[in-house]
């Protein structure tokens, strides 16, 4: 789950990560928080089939993603912009394993104590267009959302949104496109240890998810991230139990 499109050009908070290449995240969709300017993140996520031995059609097991992020934009303290790159791996199977991503956002109360957080980006732009083999696939998945986030003291903040990726990767089990969906989340943090969260994305693609969580804080720049992700579409994708280790530098 992370990012570095500073170093792209060239070719052309602590948060969770998911098995997608990610900006940062709540658990498993984007959040409208922004890495702070020259702040790495550093996020290693493993996502474990609950079924050790597959049956669905299209299920895949295993997925590992390695991802940095940076912070780009200085003067940060009511805009941001964070850039990133992930290697991704599932099963071993991924030939094209590279995906960058991008997010912008203005942040809440920049203007205004009523004001909500906002961010747009894109995630999941792979550098495959085109597929030969089941396991040579294409990974333009080509995904752009917006975002919208509001506290509400001890209640935690919740967050709302809408995302539309490539309509030839994102399809449901009978190949049919189904590439849009709602995005929503709701975190809290419980205390300076502890952080919880929901958060959902729409659709019967493998995209689409309810996952559960919880982050333990172990220093001020480090955390461990536990959740449980299950799949809107259980003929794409069996359960998965997530392990994440997110780091700044």
């Amino acid at each position: 789950m992370k990012k570095l499109f500073a170093a792209f050009a060239a070719i052309g908070l602590l948060s969770a990560g998911i098995a997608h290449a990610t900006p940062s995240t709540t658990l498993w969709i984007p959040s409208t928080d922004i890495q702070a300017f020259g702040v790495v993140h550093f996020g290693a996520d493993s996502y474990n089939c609950v079924i050790k031995e597959p049956t669905a059609a299209g299920t895949t097991g295993n997925t590992i993603d390695y991802g940095l992020t940076v912070g780009v934009v200085p003067n940060d303290d009511k805009f941001g912009v964070e850039v990133g790159i992930d290697y991704r791996d599932a099963t071993g199977n991924s030939k094209n394993p590279w995906y960058l991503n991008v997010k912008a956002g203005i942040k809440e109360g920049a203007f205004g104590d009523m004001m909500p957080a906002i961010a747009v980006g894109g995630f999941d732009f792979g550098t495959k267009s085109s597929t030969t083999s089941t396991t040579n696939f294409r990974t333009d998945n080509n995904i752009l959302y917006g975002l919208a986030a509001k506290a509400f003291g001890a209640a935690g903040r919740f967050s709302i949104g809408y995302f539309s990726g490539n309509d030839k990767v994102l399809v449901d089990d009978t190949g049919k496109a189904d590439n849009t969906g709602i995005l929503a989340s709701w975190d809290k943090t419980i205390n300076d240890k502890w952080w919880a969260a929901i958060d959902y994305q729409g659709g019967k693609s493998g995209y689409g998810a309810l996952s559960f969580g919880v982050a333990y804080t172990v220093s001020a720049n480090s955390s461990f991230i536990f959740a449980y992700n299950i799949y809107n579409n259980d003929k794409l994708h069996d359960p998965t139990i997530e392990f994440n280790y997110d780091v700044n530098f």
